[in-house]
């Protein structure tokens, strides 16, 4: 099962809804695809619901920190 993304904007927060697994390869493509397009757009305030994930390996866990470096460095 590939990682799969949804964003919805509550109170000026950009929700990104993520389901499936964050892994090396697609996934974490997915997912820093997902933030740089958000940033390019002028969106900073980002929260990623990872309600959904069911697995994350050790790569995937080094894209959540990249992503949280991309944004704090914004």
């Amino acid at each position: 099962m590939s990682m799969k993304t949804s964003t919805r904007q509550v109170d000026g927060v950009t929700i990104v809804d993520c389901s499936g697994r964050i892994t090396l390869g697609e996934g974490s493509v997915i997912l820093r695809d997902t933030v740089r397009d958000l940033l390019s757009k002028g969106q900073k305030k980002i929260l990623l619901n990872l309600g959904d994930v069911n697995y994350i390996d050790s790569s995937g866990i080094g894209e959540l920190v990249s992503a949280f470096t991309t944004v704090r460095n914004q």
